[in-house]
């Protein structure tokens, strides 16, 4: 997915424009490209974690899909 898909989902979805809402995203870019290159780590929820790695580069740790525990079947009550 491209910048520009996500900003305008997020404009969407918040009701704001979409420059606003690709100002937003990135902020959010510019902070944790900061932050790596600083060698903190920083979490995107439902995404992953990027970390910096050796000579500049970053490294990317994805979360695995979350998976629901099966619902229990219902018991009749005959």
């Amino acid at each position: 997915m491209k910048k520009e898909h996500v900003a305008r989902r997020l404009a969407k979805e918040s009701h704001i424009t979409t420059g606003a809402a690709a100002d937003q995203v990135d902020r959010i870019l510019i902070d944790l490209f900061a932050r790596v290159r600083n060698g903190q780590s920083a979490s995107l929820p439902g995404l992953g974690t990027f970390r910096s790695g050796r000579e500049q580069d970053f490294q990317f740790d994805p979360q695995p899909p979350r998976v629901d525990a099966p619902a229990k079947p219902k018991k009749d009550s005959r």
